[in-house]
This record gives C-alpha cells, structure tokens and sequence, in this order.
C-alpha cells in the first residue's frame, strides 16, 4: 500500500474511531492507538499536502481566528416552538390540530437546552454550519462547529446536499469542570450550561472552542436532496444511519394521553442525565399532515414545546448564617435540611434580606417549600406555617457584625443591614475581588483564590496594596511559577491605566455603576475635581439625583477613602478621563434597554458597545426607548417593549447593528451596566 491508499485508509478508519467514541459511545480502539494514528496521518498528510481535505480528522482545529462572524440567510427559517405547560393546553394542541379526531401518532423528543444551529452537508461533506440568530439569519460559526468531535466532517450516507437542525449543549460535567477552571483563574463562571455552550461556539477563535468539549443533537431535516420522508421517525433514523448524534430518548406516541406518561417518565430522567433538558418537544409524526398544516409566521402549527415547571421540594429552615461582602451588607443564609432539588443536593439558600424574611413570615424551625430560580440558584419559595408546632424562632436583626464586631446599622430607604467598619476583613476580601474584575479595573489573573492567598500571607491589607506588589511576593504562594508571576505583575501595571471612569467604577461608592461612572468622568475629568464637587453639581448629571449625589458626597468625605485614593495616585493609577464630555457617534440621541442573557458578551459588555458609538443605556423601557436588546429569557421589560411597540432587537440583530456602525476611534468607556446597583458601597 503506498502513502496516499494509507492517508485515506487512515482517515476512514479515524472517522469510524470518531462515530463510534462520540457518537455511540462504544469505542473500538484505545486512546494510545487512537493517537497512534492520527500523528502517522498528521505525518503523511505533511509529505502530502495535496491529499489534505476539508474532511480530514486532522482538520477539527484548523480554523484561524478571526474578529467577526458573517452572516448566513438561512434557506428556510428555522423558527421557534410554541410553548404549553400543562396536560390541558397538550390537549387543545391536539384539538386544535386535529378537528376530526383522526388518528394521530407524535414523536416525543426531550428539548435539549442549547444553541440552535444549522449544518449543510454538498456531496456528503460539511460545508457550512451557522447559529440559529432570528430564525432567518444567523452567524456562520463552520470553523467553531468543525472542532466538536461528535459532528461528522463526512457524512456516512452520500447525498448532494443535506441541511439539518440541531441543538449544540455543553455537558453538565464539562460545565461543572470548564467554571471550576475559570474559577481558578479569577474568569467570570458562566451561569448555567447553556450560556456556556453559546458562549463557546461563538468564540473568535476554534482552538478556544475546542477545549469546551461541545456536544450535539440533531432532530430535523430542513432539505434533504432526492430524500423524501412520511413520518418524523424516518427523519431520525435517517440522521442516525448518517453519522449524526441523534438522542436516544426520542419515542413515538399513539395519541396525547400516551405523550403525557412519556412526558411523565422523561421528567423522572431529568436531573440523572448528563446534559440540561427543559422541557418535551411534541411533533405531529405524519409528515404530509405538517405540510397541510404548515407554520404561522414564528412557529410550526403541528409541533409544540412542553416545558417543566421548576422542581419545588419541602425540607426545613435549620437555621440563618451571616455573611458580610464587600459593600459591609450583611446577608443572610438559610441553612436547610439537606434536600435534592433539579439534581443537586441543596443545604444552603438565599435570602436576600430582611425584609424578604419578613413579607416570608420565615421562622428558624419551619417547614419551608424551596425551588431553583431559573434552575440554578436555590431559594425559599414559602413557610408552611400550618406545619408549625411553637418550638419555631424568630429570625433575630443583626445588631453587630459577623466579621468584625463593628456596629450594624440600616440607613433610610435601605433594604440592606450595613456594617459601617471600613477595615471589617470581609468587606476587603470582597472588595479586591471586585476592584480587580473585568468590569472595573481589569486585572486579569487576579481571582478569589489567589485573593485568598495574598490576603492569608498579609501582603495585602488593603486595595493599594496590590500595586505594591512584585515577584518576589508572588513566587512565595502556593502554586504560582515563574510565568503566572510575570503574567500577573503585567496586568497589574497594565490596569492603571484603565482612565477614571473604570476607576470610579472599581471604588464601589453606592449607587454608581458603570454607566454612572462614565457619565460623571464625562461630567469631571480628574479625580480631584470629582471629590470637592458640591452636591448641585454632581446633580446637574444625567441619571445622578439627590440620593446619588448624596451617596458620592458621603464616600469622598471618608477619610480612608481620601487617603486610599491618594496613595493609588502615588502608585502610578491613572486618575483622569480621556474624554472631553459625551460621546458623538452613530448612537448618539438613542437610547437602549438591556434584558435577557446574551451568548456572545456580557450585557455589561453590550452596553460598553453603546456608549462607545454614542447610546445611552437605560435600565427600564418608556416610550422613549429606542431599542430593546434581547437576550435569552428575557424579563418584563421585553413584555413592556412589546405593548409599547418599541423595536426589539435579539442578539444576532444587536451585532450586527455594531457592524453597521463601527466606531472611527477607540473611546475611553467601560462597559455600561444594564441598571444601577443599589447595593454597592465604600470600597476601602
């Protein structure tokens, strides 16, 4: 056999490897000789350039980064589901579809909770793969899509040209694993593992994409050339025998009330699969009927989404611990009789204040219902006081501090209980956390564990003191090279030089976030200046009334905090805005309101975008809105855009918005908050 038979036995042979380890879980070699003979056919290939093809195995990362993704018009629109959440709205589905009580059959497949995308094999090999975007548009993403190892490169049927939909998901294992790293690294976690799988296959560039260990499932044909298909059951064998992963978990289903006990047994699976689920998918099976019935302008008439109502579980409220962060709000914590709830095994929730505990009537001793708000975050749905038997106490105000012993105190209009000392040791282990974030001074590398560290060693006791940091502190903790010295020490120098409006954001004077502080920097252009403004002044600021005003006044007036800012100014941080008052662009007289998750960027991020072309950035909807960006699940404002007919954008729409007004100079703004945070307070 010479090298060229040898290139392509190897390929086939990688490829069946693939199929088999990714997609049937049932490998048939070991990784050794997985890896064996990929580097002999790395090796050929390099002897052989001519022989390379789109769909090698050894072209899963071959993409080169780039700085945008184009825009695909999808052929036919990949639109959304209807949603129902209950037995009876299954059945008006049925009625509704299905007048004359004719025998229907449906296909029940589990809604996998991820990012929609489109794939188009030509000749059996992958040409294309683009994002779901507005159902009629999306992004082409084919070098990301390309390095997910359960996505064949070639497809094991041969046909001129198949497009397919499916839903790319991050598994909860990888998630778990991907956040505990970036936790490591002092990144920001990603909330659920949906986001990251968006986040991940939207990446600029492959190589990041392909350590995120993505998974897919594909579920529909969208054009299939010279295939025809009766029933949505032969669309998934048809997937299946192509090499594509499909889930196993898809059943067809005589009549509803036959849907219904699948959908019963598919809710007991939930939380014991290894990937999100949110729901059911009903699908009409019988093909020429969908083609009677056709779509409505957002959905398909013979298709709906069925999806789970969020876990509620009964267990016992044992007691309350405090926490204090760095704004000095002192939190409260229930700690519960452990309880599993969407999966995990919950001890701890939320309670945000007292005043929650209050309208709660919540008692130490109770029976409490408890839920997962948005499947993720744990918290106290109710007291089941019918349940109560006299031993039950009453859940005591905090009078001192936790941490430090200091006074605690509760100022006019607060919902929060505040401890006043600005050198408590909780307040400054949060508050070099949020100096150092993304969002406000940016030092990248600088996380809580490393935080820790420097905290536990005494080489920091206050914020000033990161910058007075070098090698030789560093070298001296657990775990940090050479390397991760001279890496962090650069962005350590790099962040003094983030201008004043990052600066004013870092500090966490209350009520001031980051549009807040563009807008001041805009206003004031030094510090100096900004901490003997009057209150009058500080007011005649768009978004900045009394209380505000009142909240920066008090801050500047803190002696610490003076003389903290002072030493930073001594310590090379940069303390003067590079911008001579608002910003003109091509947003300039819009305003947007930011609401839902987006995939690609922070809406902090997003509202960084705005400002720097002229926007404004809002945090609730008028009629005077311009737009409304839209992420996933988004909340009441995108309901209020719509009874106002304000335009709404999603995020395909948003970015592309960007693209058609890029900016001519890079402008000194940070990124925007969505609203102002009402509990942020002295940093010092």
């Amino acid at each position: 056999m010479d090298e060229l038979q040898r290139i392509n036995e190897l390929k086939e042979l990688l490829r069946e490897s693939e199929y088999r380890y990714y997609v049937l879980d049932d490998p048939n070699r070991t990784d050794a000789e997985y890896d064996a003979m990929m580097r002999e056919l790395e090796t050929l290939e390099k002897k052989h350039p001519e022989a390379v093809t789109a769909d090698s195995p050894t072209s899963r990362v071959g993409g080169h980064a780039d700085n945008t993704f184009s825009p695909v018009k999808h052929g036919t629109p990949l639109l959304s589901l209807d949603n129902v959440f209950s037995l009876p709205e299954l059945e008006e589905f049925e009625k509704r579809i299905n007048p004359d009580s004719r025998d229907f059959s449906y296909e029940t497949e589990l809604k996998i909770d991820g990012l929609t995308v489109c794939l188009i094999y030509e000749d059996g090999v992958l040409v294309n793969a683009a994002t779901r975007g507005d159902g009629y548009t999306g992004e082409d993403v084919t070098a990301n899509v390309r390095t997910i190892r359960c996505i064949p490169l070639r497809l094991k049927t041969m046909i001129d040209r198949l497009v397919v939909r499916g839903e790319v998901y991050m598994p909860k294992a990888s998630f778990a694993r991907l956040n505990a790293e970036r936790e490591e690294t002092g990144e920001k976690t990603f909330a659920n593992p949906r986001n990251a799988a968006a986040g991940s296959l939207r990446q600029l560039d492959p190589k990041i994409t392909a350590q995120r260990d993505l998974a897919a499932f594909f579920y529909e044909i969208q054009e299939a050339d010279g295939v025809t298909f009766t029933s949505q059951a032969e669309k998934i064998v048809f997937l299946r025998d192509a090499g594509l992963p499909v889930n196993p978990l898809s059943e067809l289903c005589h009549g509803i009330p036959e849907v219904w006990k699948v959908r019963d047994r598919f809710a007991e699976l939930r939380h014991t699969l290894p990937y999100d689920i949110d729901g059911v998918v009903v699908k009409l099976d019988d093909v020429g009927a969908q083609d009677v019935l056709g779509f409505t302008s957002h959905a398909p008439r013979w298709a709906v989404a069925y999806k789970f109502p969020p876990e509620e579980k009964e267990t016992v409220l044992k007691d309350v611990v405090l926490n204090v962060g760095r704004t000095g709000v002192v939190a409260p914590t229930a700690v519960l009789e452990p309880v599993t709830v969407a999966g995990s095994l919950i001890s701890r929730a939320t309670l945000h204040n007292y005043d929650f505990i209050a309208e709660k009537d919540l008692r130490i001793g109770d029976h409490v219902i408890i839920y997962k708000a948005g499947d993720v975050i744990p918290e106290i749905l109710r007291a089941l006081p019918e349940k109560r038997n006299g031993s039950e106490k009453a859940i005591p105000v905090p009078a001192v501090c936790p941490s430090c012993g200091g006074p605690v105190i509760r100022e006019e209009g607060a919902a929060a209980y505040r401890c006043n000392d600005i050198d408590c040791p909780s307040r400054l282990r949060e508050s070099l956390r949020f100096f150092a974030s993304r969002d406000a001074m940016d030092i990248e590398g600088l996380g809580p564990a490393l935080i820790d560290l420097l905290l536990k060693a005494g080489f920091v006791k206050s914020i000033a003191d990161i910058y007075t940091l070098d090698a030789m502190h560093l070298l001296q903790l657990e775990r940090m090279g050479e390397k991760s010295a001279s890496n962090l020490m650069k962005a350590i120098t790099a962040s003094k030089k983030r201008g004043l409006a990052r600066f004013i954001t870092a500090m966490g004077i209350p009520q001031v976030g980051g549009h807040t502080a563009e807008l001041i920097a805009q206003r004031f252009h030094s510090m100096d200046e900004l901490m003997t403004a009057k209150p009058e002044e500080l007011e005649t600021i768009e978004e900045v009334g009394p209380i505000v005003a009142s909240s920066i006044i008090r801050f500047f007036a803190a002696e610490r905090n003076r003389n903290v800012i002072e030493k930073l100014r001594t310590l090379g941080v940069e303390m003067t805005s590079l911008s001579s008052g608002p910003v003109s662009g091509p947003f300039t007289g819009k305003t947007f309101v930011l609401t839902g998750t987006l995939s690609g960027m922070t809406r902090n991020e997003a509202g960084g975008e705005i400002l720097k072309r002229g926007g404004k950035v809002s945090g609730s909807v008028s009629a005077r809105t311009s737009y409304v960006v839209s992420g996933a699940d988004p909340g009441s404002k995108y309901e209020k855009a719509v009874a106002l007919n304000v335009p709404v954008l999603d995020e395909n729409a948003f970015l592309t918005m960007l693209k058609e007004n890029p900016l001519e100079e890079t402008a000194d703004i940070p990124a925007a908050e969505e609203s102002q945070d009402p509990v942020q307070g002295e940093l010092f």
